[in-house]
């Protein structure tokens, strides 16, 4: 069977056909990101997202329909594809006191300045800016916004 290992060689995967198993035996497929919205604004998410992001796409749209006859059309499951990584979206049916958090974000490497720019231009308005877009040590521009939605995005051009 071949095996992978990281560049330490402390952390064995053995690939089963197209099944990961790590050194504890665990067999997964894959690990999505799954961002779950409040408000049933998962849907114009999604498409604010799509419209601004390139190579993206709704992969997949499951709604609650029957399963919740009080909102059927909030999204119960969404794969969509934002510029090539598929991330799981869904409206959560009730209200938490709880929601997304800065410590996770969506890290977008920039192919220009004027990428960036527009990114960032799109995702803080209506949002919030954690970093202001600017030089830093690791990055030519780099900024840290808090979208309209909640959802964090670490932009980088190096």
């Amino acid at each position: 069977m071949p095996r992978l290992a990281s560049a330490s060689n402390q952390s064995r995967t053995t690939v089963v056909g197209h099944v990961l198993t790590g050194r504890r035996g665990i067999a997964l497929n894959s690990v999505t990101p799954f961002l779950m919205f409040q408000g049933g604004v998962a849907q114009e998410a999604i498409d604010f997202y799509i419209d601004l992001l390139p190579n993206s796409r709704i992969d997949e749209v499951q709604r609650f329909g029957d399963a919740n006859p009080n909102a059927p059309e909030l999204i119960m499951f969404a794969t969509v594809t934002l510029c090539g990584q598929k991330i799981l979206f869904s409206d959560s049916p009730i209200e938490h006191a709880f929601n997304f958090t800065p410590s996770t974000s969506l890290y977008v490497e920039c192919s220009s300045e004027d990428e960036i720019d527009g990114l960032f231009s799109m995702l803080s308005e209506g949002g919030k800016v954690l970093m202001p877009l600017d030089s830093y040590e690791f990055g030519k521009r780099f900024a840290w916004v808090e979208d309209r939605y909640g959802v964090s995005w670490q932009l980088i051009f190096r």
